[in-house]
């Protein structure tokens, strides 16, 4: 019985994992769980779990007695009961920093995409209207304010990016002042209440859990500037979704740019599809050839760790061994 498993991966392949654990004489099955009956079903004697989307909560926790780590793929880990997980001494990490830069990346080119107005008037201008006039009014960037949620390892290398394009960068992030703590001295910090007032555009750079649940909501949208833009790269719970939309069609907002959703994928004919003042991207800003191998490599490496008896790297909460 194989004490390592994948409980769930939509990657085309787990050769990377193979490489880490097959050099290190473990071996592992890569399963297709879905549900938390999938995973109490198929995972019974399993000690370490990489884990994509299954839902990781008490009742897994409770019938899966063998478990003892839970490696997620990726920075967010919202399928997981990490309360839940700490009474019952499993071992919760994540790879926070596997896609930094490509995250950053992907936000600052929703942001120019969006700001520039570029899908609205490339899709006018392939119906055969060349007038750029259609996109009134766009500013120059430098007369513009940035506020980011969320300063951490993407947020800090986005607010970088956008600096150093001549942008004032606004920050707000709950560990600010904390000791230990360090952020990019350039950043301006402040309330959220008070970055939503003086940004032209706010970028979404933190965790979704309960703190966070919607806290883009109506309230804090119409605290926005009118006709300034939102960019969200994290995870869509942090927005509420028709609160959003209805700032778009009243004008409060000027647009939105989204790679994520609350429930994805989005249908076709979603209302967020539908509109032509947002822009949609389907969950990829964690993505390049170099940051998958990446991601899948430390995954396996980190639950090799725990297999071993070794300090792990990136531990989410703290247990009692």
């Amino acid at each position: 019985m194989t004490e390592i498993r994948i409980s769930d991966c939509d990657h085309k392949d787990v050769d990377p994992e193979l490489a880490v654990f097959s050099q290190s004489g473990y071996k592992f099955e890569w399963l297709k769980c879905q549900t938390e009956d999938d995973v109490i079903r198929e995972c019974q004697g399993a000690k370490v779990l990489l884990n994509q989307y299954a839902p990781m909560n008490e009742n897994v926790f409770e019938h899966v007695p063998s478990l003892r780590c839970i490696v997620r793929y990726g920075v967010g880990v919202d399928n997981i009961d990490v309360e839940a997980a700490t009474r019952y001494g499993v071992q919760v990490c994540n790879v926070p920093d596997y896609g930094v830069n490509e995250v950053a990346d992907h936000a600052l080119s929703l942001m120019l995409v969006l700001v520039r107005k570029i899908n609205f008037i490339n899709a006018l201008t392939k119906e055969g209207i060349w007038d750029y006039q259609r996109a009134i009014p766009i500013h120059r960037g430098r007369t513009q304010t940035v506020g980011i949620i969320g300063v951490g390892r993407i947020g800090a290398a986005f607010a970088e990016r956008v600096a150093a394009m001549g942008y004032r960068v606004l920050g707000c992030d709950i560990e600010y002042g904390k000791p230990k703590r360090r952020f990019p001295e350039f950043v301006e910090f402040m309330e959220l209440d008070e970055l939503l007032q003086q940004s032209d555009i706010v970028s979404i750079h933190c965790s979704l859990n309960e703190k966070t649940k919607s806290l883009l909501n109506a309230f804090h949208i119409s605290k926005m500037k009118r006709g300034s833009y939102l960019v969200n790269v994290s995870r869509g719970g942090i927005v509420d979704e028709q609160a959003m939309l209805d700032a778009i069609e009243q004008g409060q907002l000027g647009g939105a740019a989204i790679d994520v959703a609350s429930k994805e994928p989005l249908p076709k004919g979603h209302p967020l599809l539908m509109s032509d003042k947002i822009i949609v991207t389907p969950h990829m800003a964690w993505y390049s050839e170099e940051s998958a191998v990446e991601l899948k490599r430390k995954c396996a490496e980190e639950a090799l760790r725990f297999i071993r008896n070794e300090p792990v790297r990136y531990p989410i909460n703290t247990i009692d061994l």
